[in-house]
């Protein structure tokens, strides 16, 4: 029996409120996405596997713009929500990152696009040898996570070089409130993964919000304007 995935109680809780606000919310739709779709290579014609794929926002995004979408996420209820965005038009399956990807075959994608999700995977290493080996050659991983000295900082800890679980109470799903479990990791342990699945990094974004964060929410963008929140990293097999 596999552990289950230390988010997935919280998620099923959000997963409702999560979809019908993720279009809009601050620091996903005006900061973290800008970045991470800045990213992308050319996706027309290209097969995606979005790896963590929430409510279905990048691959809903992806198939407009021509790809073929995989999609997994370990939420029941936002695979559902997936499934209802896209229409049927991408596979998706319910599926733990930290397992073995069964539902794909040896180089069978061009691109990997994983967006805020490995927070909830403590062991990298295993992720990323199959992200590797689902890409063909020369195919990109798009990797968004929370940023390192963000983390360090928000969770103020003393074991910097340590992976160590962290907890913080969610509160911008409101009226639904959860505690999100998540690992925090240093910066070596958040890059050196990739290169130990022979990965080549092409590029790194410390995204800046949006001119339309800052009508949103002008408290969070004058805090993200002086401190980075996300990490974006392109790298190519």
């Amino acid at each position: 029996m596999t552990d289950i995935p230390i988010a997935l109680d919280a998620y099923e809780a959000l997963a409702d409120v999560y979809a019908a606000m993720i279009d809009t919310k601050p620091h996903n739709a005006y900061c973290e996405r800008p970045a991470t779709l800045s990213l992308l290579p050319p996706v027309d014609g290209a097969r995606v596997f979005d790896a963590g794929c929430g409510s279905g926002v990048y691959s809903d995004w992806l198939l407009a713009h021509g790809a073929t979408v995989v999609a997994a996420d370990a939420s029941p209820r936002m695979v559902e929500l997936t499934r209802t965005r896209t229409g049927g038009r991408a596979e998706v399956h319910v599926a733990d990152l930290a397992q073995p990807f069964t539902f794909l075959d040896d180089a069978s994608c061009d691109l990997v696009v994983c967006p805020l999700v490995l927070e909830y995977v403590r062991e990298w290493r295993p992720v990323f040898a199959e992200f590797r080996r689902v890409l063909s050659p020369g195919g990109h991983l798009v990797v968004s996570v929370t940023h390192p000295f963000s983390d360090a900082t928000q969770f103020k800890s003393t074991r910097y070089h340590d992976t160590e679980l962290v907890r913080v109470e969610w509160r911008g799903f409101a009226p639904v409130r959860v505690t999100m479990p998540s690992y925090r990791r240093s910066l070596a342990e958040t890059l050196n993964p990739f290169a130990d699945a022979g990965f080549r990094i092409e590029r790194l974004v410390e995204p800046k919000p949006t001119a339309e964060f800052r009508a949103a929410d002008p408290r969070h963008y004058a805090e993200l304007m002086l401190q980075p929140c996300f990490l974006c990293v392109r790298a190519v097999a």
